[in-house]
């Protein structure tokens, strides 16, 4: 190891040097944190030169780094990740001097935790040289409280009772005995961040939401954490200072993996993955993770694949800009593609292939659409946001067996039953006289389709790669827009549906407000269901099923009057601003 000085050496006299890389000979016993001819050394220069002066040392008790910093810190060098784990720590404990008799500073602290020494130990450099008073700080095993170190001092080198070989090979003892260890089928151990800075609650409901959707995904939720900023930072989100609390906090929760409740740039991403070194995920990666998890017929698979692609292209980001690929002539020869370029093409040309792909499936669909419609059956979609209970009234309106769990985008591919109106409606006979007492009964069939659920913040790509599926609800007679009248943000969740659909061409289509989930709040449900005009049910127990069948029947009827009057009126000359009063009335 060549022997040298790390860290603030500007300015050093000639003999300031010589003496400082005198350290390299010294050594402490295996039991020793530090002997006291080291101690006195180093606390005699760290006077003579004005700075912070430390050591690292490692198990046997031999220097491996001589370092200086200034009057208030030292910054270690970069010692690599040899041997440091979630049960191991890394075999070197620092020494350093403070010139001030202060206890161990927040970036003591902070070095422990990351680098996982043995140990860190602060000497008081006092006014004669002489090495004063001693801080010491070791980690602590994992335990429920979150506590990271033990933070305690001594009068002096000789007052501190610490064997550091027998303390810290029981203390990797017990970190391998309560390592944390992962349950079966959990992706990961998360902790969720979210940033605001405007109303506190809604930041606090939509972290919420994340924390369902990362349930939704298999990662286990360790911690919230939500800060309040005018801006958020540029580089890391969150700011530099916060970052680190949330990597000390990780290592107190054994996390490896952060999530974010909004989206980051790319520069944001690698700057805080660098910080870290832990895996990071935005509300848009953990949305379409879900989704790939959920895909199961072929078409999902590829628009999922889609989405994926659109996203990551824009995140393909070199490290030198020098290789790229140059233009033609004098001063722009290039070494041609390189391999970040390459990756970008193949993006692309993937990207296209399934765009031509997916508008395929399209033709197709709408092909088995206009087969479907032929029959004359009404089309009944249910939209609503994700987990209102969409599949759940499917399954009990149709006596069906779609999958309904209480997660997030559960259902992914659109689904249809048939279902019957129990309406009754006098019918003529067959030989076209009315028997007295006679009742003939019609029974009108629908076709009711179960779709994709929406969230806020729903990504662009995902509702672009989707639109192929979404293209079902522009074929349909009635939305059923189902909203939970148990959530306390139903009509924020409504807007964001709303808001979806406003992208489609479904802006003439019938639409009626299903309140559910009147079982868990029936008043709520009942006031909203007056309010807006719609219905209260509950998808679980069948309640309101009656209200809700006629209902649908009716707004059936009276939107299928409207277009064959409609369909006459344009053959009679009629304006459409007439037949829009005709609806209006209707």
């Amino acid at each position: 190891m060549k022997q040298d000085l790390s860290g603030n050496t500007a300015g050093l006299k000639a003999s300031q040097s010589r003496r400082l890389l005198a350290t390299w000979r010294r050594r402490s016993q295996q039991r020793e944190l530090v002997s006291p001819e080291l101690a006195r050394h180093l606390t005699e220069i760290s006077r003579e030169v004005g700075r912070q002066v430390g050591v690292l040392l490692n198990r046997r008790g031999e220097v491996e780094h001589v370092i200086v910093g200034d009057a208030k810190q030292l910054v270690l060098p970069d010692i690599g990740r040899a041997r440091a784990g979630q049960a191991r720590l890394r075999g070197l404990r620092l020494v350093h001097t403070h010139l001030k008799d202060e206890p161990l500073t927040r970036d003591d602290l902070t070095d422990l935790v990351l680098l996982r020494l043995d140990a860190i130990v602060a000497v008081v450099a006092r006014d004669d040289g002489l090495p004063g008073k001693v801080y010491l700080a070791t980690l602590l095993p994992f335990n429920a409280s979150g506590e990271l170190y033990r933070v305690s001092e001594a009068a002096s080198i000789y007052d501190l009772d610490f064997d550091a070989q027998a303390q810290v090979a029981a203390l990797e003892q017990e970190m391998a005995r309560t390592a944390p260890v992962r349950e079966v089928g959990v992706q990961g151990r998360a902790i969720l961040i979210g940033v605001h800075r405007g109303e506190r609650s809604s930041a606090e409901a939509s972290l919420a939401e994340l924390s369902e959707l990362a349930r939704t995904a298999g990662v286990e939720v360790l911690d919230t954490i939500l800060q309040s900023r005018r801006d958020p930072d540029p580089r890391t989100l969150i700011g530099e200072g916060k970052l680190q609390d949330v990597l000390v906090r990780s290592m107190a929760l054994g996390a490896d993996l952060l999530v974010f409740d909004r989206n980051l740039t790319p520069s944001q991403a690698r700057h805080i993955s660098e910080t870290t070194s832990l895996k990071i995920l935005d509300r848009t990666q953990l949305i379409l993770d879900i989704f790939a998890q959920r895909a199961q017929s072929a078409d999902g698979k590829l628009q999922v694949e889609l989405a994926q692609l659109k996203y990551l292209l824009p995140r393909l980001v070199g490290k030198d800009d020098s290789l790229s690929r140059l233009a033609g002539g004098i001063g722009g020869r290039g070494p041609g593609e390189t391999k970040l370029e390459v990756d970008r093409r193949r993006v692309r040309d993937r990207i296209a292939v399934l765009e031509e792909r997916i508008d395929r499936l399209s033709g197709d669909r709408a092909v088995r659409r206009r087969q479907r419609n032929r029959s004359g059956a009404p089309v009944v979609s249910i939209v609503g946001y994700t987990n209102a209970g969409k599949s759940t009234l499917l399954n009990s309106l149709t006596n069906s067996d779609v999958l309904a769990e209480n997660k997030l985008f559960a259902t992914l591919d659109p689904t249809s039953r048939r279902l019957k109106f129990p309406g009754r409606r006098p019918a003529p006979p067959a030989d076209g006289l009315e028997a007295e007492g006679r009742k003939h009964v019609i029974d009108r069939e629908v076709i009711v389709t179960d779709t994709v659920g929406f969230i806020r913040d729903l990504p662009a790509d995902l509702v672009n790669a989707f639109r192929a599926t979404l293209e079902e609800l522009e074929e349909a007679d009635l939305l059923l827009h189902v909203v939970d009248a148990s959530d306390p943000r139903h009509d924020e969740q409504a807007a964001a549906v709303e808001r979806v659909l406003a992208t489609l061409d479904v802006g003439r289509t019938p639409r009626l407000l299903v309140y559910n989930k009147s079982d868990r709040a029936p008043e709520a449900a009942r006031t909203l269901a007056l309010s807006a005009g719609g219905v209260a049910v509950s998808a679980l127990t069948r309640d309101g099923f009656p209200e809700l069948l006629a209902r649908c029947e009716q707004i059936i009827e009276e939107d299928r009057a409207f277009r064959r009057k409609a369909a006459w009126s344009s053959a009679a000359g009629r304006s459409p601003a007439d037949n829009a009063d005709d609806r209006r009335r209707i």
